[in-house]
């Protein structure tokens, strides 16, 4: 009785797992829906949060609201992956309470129990977040932004606020929110890095409740055109090097170098208490207009610097033109940290997993760019070019459909700059602000050849140039799929290595 009733049960579940896969998949086909890009199933998501791996679990909390498309009182939404390009969607993780709405925020693993929320042979996830106290802001108060934790001691299923919310007060600081932490090493401490209008509050604790305030940073350093938002402080190894070096990651907005959000790095030191910047030039991480509010994993495996972002800006992200769901994230990239005579500098690539998803591969050893080059494919909305070329030479691409939409990308290093034209892409008028102008990247190469990535989804490309050095990240809104492909350059330019692929649905 017992096992034919356990084989029922069973079988129920799968077939409830079944139907649930049907309608996702049958969901996952709207117009725009990126295929490959992560997404939640319906409504509001913004900023990437509590990037964290815990046994064998890459998780994805997001800044989400399940009642529209556009933003309103804010959860963390939550997704698992195995290797971080298939998505699986799970509960919303945390809701609001009497402290207010949740807030961007991180998650680690606290491995030795300093909370005493879990046990050494249980280690708990712990979360940190904002707290937005709506009442507050109406209110016209400057302290409506605290920091609050939660724990969960099952993988992140479930979660626990604890009882004496907030662990950080407010003494009225407008925008004191976004809270990074991280496990020290050096000073054997938990680093807490959140920012404070237009710089950033370094904190520390030895048990991620009690917090002690260490120093700040930024008054006087980087861009400063919109508030400060959603840090991060890492440490990484120069390529080829024993040296290493402290990075800080700002998101801004608006100040971004091509209009609205945009993500600014820092290159400096951290001893513990303080954080120091060895330049004074200003250093985007991302030239692209929707690469905003990115995050890195916390405990990753290997020590992999793993990033995502929200692909979308704040000029335009309410008014995108999609109708069950709004914004996607970034692809997850590796994040590496390289040295060009005494500069330093970011460079971020796709993450490895991502290659398992390429398929239809179609080669050429090379492609004499005497004349235009012509690839005509049903769907390019779907798929990935790769090739290399000379530096001195000037390229076009111009990716077109039947409808008259054209997508521009150029390299011209007799400008040294690289740009992006989607004033033409698809659809625009949904905010004029999306489409006013060409979006330029400097572009300065050391080396006479560089290589060259492009991946294409239903509503975004991404590009990356020189090892992902130059990167930039844009969306798109074709009423069609681009069906044919224009390449054209000067002086008779060869690429070489060139492939052209499909990239597989994950849903």
């Amino acid at each position: 009785m017992s096992v034919s009733c356990s084989k029922k049960s069973q079988k129920k579940e799968m077939n409830l797992d079944y139907q649930k896969s049907k309608l996702i998949v049958a969901s996952y086909k709207e117009q725009f829906r990126p295929q490959f890009h992560f997404s939640p199933q319906e409504k509001w998501m913004n900023d990437p949060n509590g990037l964290v791996y815990n046994k064998g679990v890459y998780h994805l909390f997001y800044q989400y609201y399940p009642e529209d498309i556009v933003w309103g009182p804010m959860h963390w939404g939550h997704a698992v992956s195995k290797d971080l390009i298939t998505w699986e969607h799970k509960p919303i993780a945390l809701f609001p309470d009497e402290h207010g709405l949740i807030f961007s925020g991180s998650a680690v693993v606290d491995v030795h129990d300093t909370s005493g929320f879990g046990t050494k042979e249980n280690p708990p996830l712990v979360a940190i977040y904002t707290y937005h106290l709506m009442e507050g802001e109406k209110a016209g108060r400057n302290d409506f932004q605290t920091q609050g934790i939660a724990y969960s001691l099952d993988n992140g299923d479930t979660w626990t606020k604890y009882y004496k919310n907030p662990v950080i007060g407010n003494e009225g600081i407008k925008d004191f929110r976004d809270p990074k932490v991280f496990w020290h090493e050096e000073s054997n401490q938990w680093i807490l890095v959140l920012v404070a209008g237009d710089h950033v509050k370094l904190y520390s604790s030895d048990n991620l409740i009690d917090w002690n305030y260490l120093s700040d940073f930024g008054n006087d350093k980087g861009a400063h055109g919109g508030v400060w938002e959603c840090p991060d402080l890492f440490k990484l190894a120069v390529e080829g090097t024993n040296e290493e070096k402290w990075v800080l990651l700002i998101s801004i907005n608006p100040g971004a170098p091509n209009g609205g959000s945009g993500t600014q790095y820092f290159i400096g030191d951290f001893d513990g208490k303080n954080f120091t910047v060895e330049h004074d030039d200003e250093k985007w991480f991302d030239y692209g207009a929707d690469n905003y509010a990115g995050i890195t994993y916390n405990n990753t495996p290997n020590k992999e610097r793993i990033f995502i972002g929200w692909m979308s800006n704040w000029n335009y992200a309410r008014n995108t033109p999609t109708e069950k769901w709004r914004s996607a994230m970034t692809l997850p990239r590796e994040i590496s940290l390289a040295k060009e005579g005494d500069l330093y500098y970011l460079k971020n690539n796709i993450v490895k997993p991502f290659d398992k998803y390429i398929t239809n591969v179609v080669q050429k050893d090379s492609i004499n760019l005497s004349e235009k080059f012509t690839l005509d494919n049903k769907n390019f909305n779907q798929t990935e070019l790769k090739f290399r070329m000379n530096t001195d030479k000037d390229l076009k691409l111009e990716f077109k459909n039947t409808a008259n939409e054209t997508l521009e990308f150029e390299l011209i290093p007799s400008k040294k700059e690289i740009l992006i034209d989607r004033r033409k892409s698809g659809l625009m008028n949904f905010e004029e602000r999306f489409a006013d102008k060409t979006h330029k990247m400097p572009f300065s190469p050391s080396d006479k050849k560089i290589d060259i990535r492009i991946i294409l989804d239903w509503s975004s490309i991404e590009i990356f140039i020189d090892e992902g050095k130059y990167v930039m990240t844009e969306q798109i809104f074709p009423t069609e799929y681009y069906s044919s492909l224009l390449i054209s350059a000067n002086n008779k330019t060869v690429l070489e290595n060139f492939t052209f692929s499909k990239i597989k649905s994950i849903w």
